[in-house]
């Protein structure tokens, strides 16, 4: 069965307008406010087809930096699709046959590696952030003022810390 899958395009710079409607002319688009990001729907059997005949249709057309499906598969990932030079290509195979790899599973666990690193840095830094103000202020503080900043930009009011934030006199 063919379906339609969702493709986010992420483009090296904003697209002009003129490539915006040469681009609208081979698939319909909706896009961000800054023309940098798009969504396309793509009919094709699986989602790397539907990345792929996405890429073949808007090359030329766009200047696309990134291709994703914008919903995560059965196993819980998203897939890339983006152009390598052949610089890139040839370091990718030479460095998966060190890992005796396949070039695709390499970068799989390579890009992978590198974003579960990134997060446990981010998480780190929270942390270390989170005990400097915990010795600043008292946990009861800092928990109601997490809640008051984080419902206000839930329902899109204008943070006044001034008056949601209490600190210590």
């Amino acid at each position: 069965m063919t379906a339609h899958h969702a493709i986010e395009i992420t483009l090296t710079r904003p697209a002009t307008d003129g490539e915006l409607r040469r681009a609208r002319r081979v698939v319909a688009l909706a896009g961000n406010s800054d023309g940098t990001r798009l969504l396309a729907l793509q009919r094709a059997r699986t989602p790397g087809r539907a990345l792929r005949a996405l890429r073949r249709r808007l090359d030329g057309v766009l200047p696309i930096d990134v291709l994703t499906t914008h919903y995560p598969d059965r196993q819980g990932c998203v897939l890339l699709n983006f152009a390598l030079n052949h610089t890139a290509r040839t370091t990718i195979r030479q460095a998966a046959e060190t890992c005796a790899q396949r070039p695709r599973d390499f970068l799989q666990k390579t890009v992978i590696d590198a974003v579960t690193q990134h997060k446990e840095d981010r998480v780190r830094r929270l942390m270390t952030r989170f005990e400097g103000l915990l010795a600043q202020h008292t946990p009861e503080e800092l928990l109601a003022c997490a809640a008051s900043t984080l419902l206000n930009h839930y329902h899109g009011l204008p943070s006044d810390h001034s008056q949601s934030c209490s600190t210590p006199s």
